[in-house]
């Protein structure tokens, strides 16, 4: 389950090139909201039609828009690419955009289109089906499942035990030539917010030396994570879901890696959300609404967790069961707000020669 890359790249795009300043969660019940129920049954959404930006996994994607279509009606175009460059899209067509949602990986592509006012506020009872934590401060996107930062390593090279409690000991002499590290894909630039927010931008940047002074770069994780497996290198951060995918398409018994968790509160022990918005030009709002509600409903968060984005759920009652360790034991959702637009992560990844 590939999916395109160049995440980050895109995103210096969107915020730089455009010269724009620019847990574990719900206790609270999974949705049967009023336009839930409407999708639920078909109403009257039937024969109308929705076009759906999206960067998240286009498989699972694919398998929500058909239960979607069945229980509604509703006639889904859907658009996936990198969130990233979605996002620039969405903004060059301003309000003729065709795009009525938006569905993304990461909070900053989100919040990217939320400061330039294009966001649409989310149904209120849409928005209660998943803690408010998960969603945006001022209402305009929902939060829809989660993943986590994850270091990966080989066990030949190494054992659990000599794995890195901190994603800051990456950066010191020890590890040497023996790191793998993927600066372009969306999911790094995150942890790079987060230890700004606990060390200060200087040491942020310092690290970022110390990474690229040790470590091999990859175009992707699902490359970096293949490398770690293979005994290229010993070790990388990624994303959970990539080693799951891996083990999946190569088989358990050809399996020579294992996931470490960074210890909770670290910046690597980082837990960032996906989440849907609708467009404030679209002109198919009902829809648009209806797939939200859809999407934070227990049907489709019963896809997305038994589907192999090896994602967690956010509402309350539905679990993952194909990932080892639980939500709640390896850290708090990051809000959207500490990770912000991810500008200056950027700027530091580009300072530092990574990008």
């Amino acid at each position: 389950m590939r999916r395109t890359v160049r995440p980050v790249l895109a995103l210096c795009a969107v915020s730089l090139s455009l010269a724009v300043a620019g847990c574990g969660s719900s206790a609270v019940p999974a949705a049967t909201t009023a336009a839930g129920a409407q999708a639920a049954t078909g109403g009257s959404l039937a024969g109308q039609s929705l076009t759906v930006y999206s960067g998240q996994h286009q498989q699972t994607v694919q398998v929500l828009v058909k239960d979607f279509e069945s229980r509604t009606g509703v006639k889904v175009q859907l658009r996936s690419g990198d969130e990233a460059e979605l996002a620039n899209q969405i903004m060059q067509e301003g309000k003729a955009s065709p795009a009525d949602v938006f569905y993304a990986e990461n909070p900053p592509a989100l919040t990217n289109l939320e400061e330039r006012g294009l966001l649409a506020p989310v149904d209120t009872k849409t928005l209660q089906t998943v803690s408010a934590s998960d969603s945006s401060a001022k209402s305009d996107w929902v939060g829809v499942s989660a993943r986590t930062a994850a270091f990966v390593f080989n066990t030949d090279k190494m054992s659990a035990s000599s794995a890195p409690s901190s994603v800051r000991d990456l950066a010191g002499a020890a590890w040497k030539g023996k790191l793998g590290i993927a600066p372009s894909e969306t999911d790094f630039a995150p942890i790079i917010t987060r230890m700004i927010a606990t060390d200060g931008q200087a040491a942020a940047k310092t690290w970022l030396e110390g990474l690229k002074a040790n470590a091999k770069v990859y175009n992707s994780n699902e490359d970096l994570v293949a490398a770690v497996n293979r005994g290229e290198v010993a070790g990388g951060v990624i994303d959970h879901y990539y080693w799951y995918r891996l083990r999946d398409e190569q088989g358990a018994g050809k399996i020579h890696s294992a996931l470490h968790y960074f210890t909770p509160g670290d910046p690597g022990a980082l837990v960032d959300v996906s989440g849907a918005a609708v467009l404030s030009a679209s002109k198919h709002q009902s829809a648009a609404q209806a797939w939200l509600a859809y999407l934070t409903s227990t049907p489709a968060q019963t896809i997305i967790a038994t589907s192999q984005s090896y994602e967690y759920p956010l509402a309350a009652g539905v679990q993952n069961t194909k990932v080892a360790q639980p939500l709640a034991q390896v850290g708090t959702v990051a809000s959207p707000g500490e990770l912000g637009d991810g500008k200056q992560a950027l700027q530091l990844l580009q300072d530092a020669g990574l990008l």
